[in-house]
């Protein structure tokens, strides 16, 4: 069970890191439209608290990850 938890938490967690990756790029190679320089395209700015929570988001999931990973039975 804690297996299948980890292993749905790891898919998050890289949807999130991917998701936050192609905002950046997104705007950099500008594909996006990013008018005010804060590397969100302006066509995501309503969902600007998950930008400006990211930080906090990363942590919570890697914490998650460690304690799942202390219970796990993969390694």
């Amino acid at each position: 069970m804690i297996d299948t938890i980890l292993l749905f938490v790891l898919t998050i967690t890289f949807s999130i890191i991917f998701f936050y990756w192609y905002a950046t790029y997104s705007t950099k190679s500008g594909f996006a439209l990013d008018e005010n320089k804060n590397q969100i395209p302006d066509y995501w700015e309503k969902y600007s608290l998950i930008f400006k929570l990211k930080n906090f988001i990363i942590l919570f999931l890697g914490v998650i990850i460690g304690l799942l990973l202390s219970k796990s039975t993969f390694i």
